[in-house]
């Protein structure tokens, strides 16, 4: 069949996977050693009128009561293959939650995300097939129906706004990579693909966009679970408009307005905004990737997600290190590393009751990192001892608030985070 001849679900199929693919496993070739947990196919799991195939994986120390994260394709994905190259199932080893990895049987591995079925509660279709996943997990594994997560990747992105809209009751949160906002990509003839959407042409406001959400579910009162939303700038493939139009639907959707109670850089290529709260906790969280195309997740993202998502919070995987001190602070730190160079993202946050002026940072480095520059800060050095001193404009951290700081550093093979905080001699808790 000519490329002419194909239709246009078939094509972006292969656009995805000629792009996401390779880098995937680029990405994550170095990824941690498996534990001795492994991916679990389940058979029968209720509902599934879409025909799809359900992947558990539970860890070797999961939590007691233990949250769940749904994890989604791409398309021309499979649940196998976003488990072995995404980092979800390294951080569930970590936290002890327990990750769903639903996996599409149809010729364009495209989640459905388009027809009038999968837009509505209970309507049928891939909606109904995961949300049966999810009960299933809750009854045989007594997981926590409170703590209930989702995120993906291009089609899963977009199947994690569709999931929201329509089980609202089921979850606390959604991430959602490169996606559209619910409802972009109807279409009535059956095709799968709306070009209108996918280039970026349709622009509604938000309170068309929000209404759409609630008209998934009619009459719904509760509350709405947070979003977090990543896209990359130079998409051509879901178009970055998308991106923003996204933002217009969920902070309608949580009775918000589009202008941020919060922006920072956590790296130099990441603008982030945060919409109804400035912390980690936001009801709507934006991230927009400066030149990056279709590709938005890269290694450590992950890591982001699940800390908006609270799952490296609150769950007991076991025996582990000391408890951290429950300060008046708090740092959360990650790195991103590549042969001998990395960059890594600090945010300080104040949650003692009153502000902290004229604020320094100390830490200390993994043995053979050298900081070479950074921003929002100014660093100095004294062997593997890091002082981080306030930029001016950000000297003070009223309490709640927080504070992004970053640096770039060289390493000679560990380029793992920074430990040891103390914020004006005050030791910080971390996580």
């Amino acid at each position: 069949m000519t490329n002419a001849r194909k239709s246009p679900l078939t094509r972006v199929a292969g656009i995805v996977a000629a792009t996401v693919l390779p880098l995937l496993a680029a990405l994550f070739v170095a990824a941690p050693p498996a534990s001795a947990a492994t991916l679990t196919e389940i058979d029968d799991f209720g509902a599934n009128p879409s025909d799809l195939r359900m992947f558990l994986y539970v860890p070797d120390n999961v939590a007691e009561d233990p949250p769940i994260l749904v994890a989604q394709h791409w398309c021309t994905g499979t649940g196998p293959v976003f488990h072995a190259n995404t980092e979800f199932a390294a951080l569930a080893d970590q936290h002890g939650f327990i990750v769903i990895y639903p996996s599409v049987t149809r010729s364009s591995q495209c989640f459905d995300v388009s027809s009038p079925e999968a837009l509505r509660r209970d309507g049928g279709s891939d909606p109904v097939g995961i949300r049966s996943m999810i009960d299933h997990t809750v009854r045989a594994h007594g997981a926590d129906s409170e703590r209930v997560f989702v995120t993906g990747v291009s089609s899963g992105a977009m199947m994690t706004n569709v999931m929201l809209a329509n089980y609202p009751d089921v979850f606390a949160a959604g991430a959602a990579f490169a996606g559209v906002p619910f409802g972009c990509f109807a279409t009535t003839d059956g095709s799968g693909w709306n070009n209108e959407c996918s280039n970026g042409r349709i622009d509604l406001s938000p309170q068309e966009w929000g209404d759409l959400v609630r008209d998934s579910y009619p009459g719904y009162d509760g509350p709405r679970p947070r979003m977090q939303l990543w896209h990359g700038s130079e998409d051509d493939v879901l178009h970055y408009a998308n991106f923003a139009e996204e933002i217009e639907q969920w902070t309608n959707v949580h009775g918000l307005g589009t202008d941020p109670d919060a922006t920072d850089r956590p790296q130099p290529h990441w603008e982030r905004t945060r919409y109804g709260a400035t912390g980690d906790r936001a009801p709507v969280e934006a991230i927009s990737v400066e030149g990056v195309g279709h590709n938005v997740i890269t290694s450590g993202m992950a890591a982001h997600v699940i800390t908006f998502f609270g799952l490296d919070e609150g769950t007991d995987p076991g025996p582990g290190p000391d408890p951290e001190p429950e300060g008046e602070c708090r740092v959360t730190a990650s790195t991103n590393g590549w042969n001998t160079g990395l960059t890594a993202a600090l945010t300080i946050t104040n949650t003692g009751d009153a502000p902290v002026e004229d604020w320094s940072l100390e830490f200390t480095l993994p043995e053979g990192q050298s900081i070479g520059s950074g921003w929002n800060a100014t660093y100095s050095t004294s062997g593997g001892t890091v002082v981080a001193t306030h930029a001016g404009h950000n000297a003070t951290i009223a309490p709640g608030a927080e504070v992004g700081i970053g640096y770039q550093a060289s390493h000679s093979g560990d380029a793992g985070a920074p430990t040891g905080f103390t914020l004006n001699g005050a030791e910080c808790a971390t996580g």
